[in-house]
């Protein structure tokens, strides 16, 4: 199995990742089976696409909710490396706090 598991939805607040300084969360590895999937479904251009991160972020988001992490944007970028032969993915990993508050690296409420 390549992800922990696959959902279609995701189980927090869609709100609470608006306005999120993504580019500011430093980037980290994760296993892939350590990932919840929030989308069920891909779209196979877009996977075999070998420019699908040009105008975006190089690096995968996490929602981090709960003791679980959530692949929030990023299921193609994650297929892909399973593809090769990668068991680990570079990720930003977005801390949420029990009532879905976002939490900075430092452990502050973002706003």
């Amino acid at each position: 199995m390549i992800f922990k598991a696959v959902g279609d939805r995701r189980p927090y607040s869609d709100q609470v990742l608006q306005g999120i300084p993504w580019t500011a969360i430093p980037p980290r590895t994760v296993r892939l089976d350590q990932l919840t999937t929030t989308r069920a479904q891909l779209d196979l251009n877009t996977l075999l696409s070998e420019d699908s991160t040009f105008y975006g972020d190089l690096f995968a988001h996490v929602v981090a909710w709960r003791g679980e992490l959530y692949l929030e944007d990023g299921l193609h970028r994650a297929l892909r490396s399973a593809l090769h032969g990668r068991s680990v993915i570079h990720v930003r990993i977005l801390e949420l706090g029990d009532d879905g508050t976002p939490l900075a690296p430092d452990g502050t409420v973002i706003r």
